[in-house]
């Protein structure tokens, strides 16, 4: 069965995501003589957030038509959130803050539902700057997987933190 390209759109973040986390697990099982799990989750959603983030300056403006007419400031909003995403990446692998950059990239995830929701319902395509999305058919994707990128922050970072011992 093919993919239509708007969920292969959507299963890209999702590969980076899964990918990179196989290949840090073997990476760390190479280098550490013993898997660090965590580590390659952390790995995983700072490349995942990378791609993401490059997304938001490569498709600014079609980016900016998934904001509702009423916002101002959209294209900046936009590369906002790219720079957003970018500093979230490095925090997570920064042991000092990746508990803080935990909660505030899981409050991201939250904020920025509401304007895939909007996107869906609109059928913005964003890469192709145009009102010809798949619509609510990417809404059932796009909120399963916005949920999967909280639970692997809360997992992989905060979960991990609050049951290991201290240093």
């Amino acid at each position: 069965m093919l993919i239509p390209s708007f969920e292969k759109k959507l299963m890209k973040t999702l590969i980076v995501l899964i990918s990179v986390f196989i290949i840090s697990i073997v990476f760390t099982t190479l280098f550490c003589k013993k898997a660090d799990v965590i580590l390659s989750g952390k790995i995983a959603m700072s490349a995942m957030l990378i791609f993401a983030a490059i997304g938001h300056f490569a498709f600014h403006q079609g980016m900016a038509m998934m904001l509702p007419d009423y916002i101002p400031f959209k294209i900046e909003i936009v590369y906002i959130t790219g720079i957003l995403e970018l500093a979230a990446a490095i925090g997570l692998l920064l042991p000092k803050r990746s508990v803080l950059t935990a909660w505030l990239l899981i409050a991201f995830f939250i904020l920025i539902l509401p304007a895939n929701i909007y996107a869906a319902i609109q059928e913005i395509d964003f890469q192709n700057m145009n009102i010809e999305g798949k619509g609510l058919s990417y809404h059932c994707l796009r909120v399963p997987l916005q949920l999967l990128f909280i639970a692997w922050t809360f997992f992989f970072v905060l979960k991990i933190q609050t049951t290991r011992s201290p240093d």
